[in-house]
């Protein structure tokens, strides 16, 4: 699903006209492209596999993972993939625990990817009651297949690098101080996120951890 062109360029001017220093940014680099994808735990378990690599590793583990796993359309089946077979495909013996937990919150514990609690806050708690799934995680899916407008991802280094890189700080900002930082451009803060990757990709250290992996 995730947020559509017009959706990134509403919210994208809306914070131009609040912060110069985003609209010098928006001149460099243009509007960003849309990033959609499917909503479902294969969109998420993908979400997984990028924690803390590169996106050319995580693209590599991923269709290594696929073929392992035989496709993602019977997660009964993802289940009986044995943890050495996972991590034959480049998985960590945690995130292949981690791909375990999630296809059983689907196959067995009731998880729906399409009656997600509307409010944010609630969506992510469910989603990371399970094991492995950390706020990061949650983050990236509900703004990419969910395409909820007001998502950010303050925990993902290149969105930290990149704010702090166009606001002029001196040093990268923490997690909490990134939250702070954007708290003035919801309801769009999602579109933001987007921009902050696609600004990243074209002016930053395109190719390094935390792009977003979808």
């Amino acid at each position: 699903m995730g947020l559509t062109a017009a959706e990134l360029h509403t919210g994208m001017t809306a914070i131009a006209a609040k912060s110069p220093a985003i609209a010098a940014a928006i001149d460099r680099a243009g509007m960003p492209e849309p990033r959609i994808r499917e909503r479902g735990p294969e969109t998420l378990m993908r979400a997984i596999v990028g924690q803390q690599v590169s996106v050319k590793a995580a693209d590599s583990i991923w269709a290594k993972l696929s073929l392992a796993c035989g496709g993602f359309t019977d997660l009964s089946a993802v289940l009986d993939v044995p943890v050495d077979d996972l991590r034959a495909a480049g998985l960590s013996r945690q995130k292949a625990a981690y791909i375990h937990a999630l296809a059983h919150a689907c196959v067995h514990d009731g998880l729906d990817f399409a009656a997600l609690p509307a409010d944010d806050e609630e969506a992510i708690s469910r989603l990371i009651a399970v094991k492995g799934i950390g706020r990061w995680s949650a983050e990236i899916y509900l703004l990419f297949a969910d395409g909820r407008p007001d998502i950010f991802p303050a925990g993902d280094l290149a969105v930290q690098i990149e704010l702090g890189r166009i606001l002029g700080l001196d040093a990268r900002p923490s997690e909490a101080a990134t939250r702070k930082l954007v708290a003035e451009f919801a309801p769009y803060r999602g579109a933001l996120a987007v921009f902050l990757w696609h600004h990243y990709t074209l002016i930053g250290a395109a190719g390094a951890m935390g792009q977003g992996p979808l």
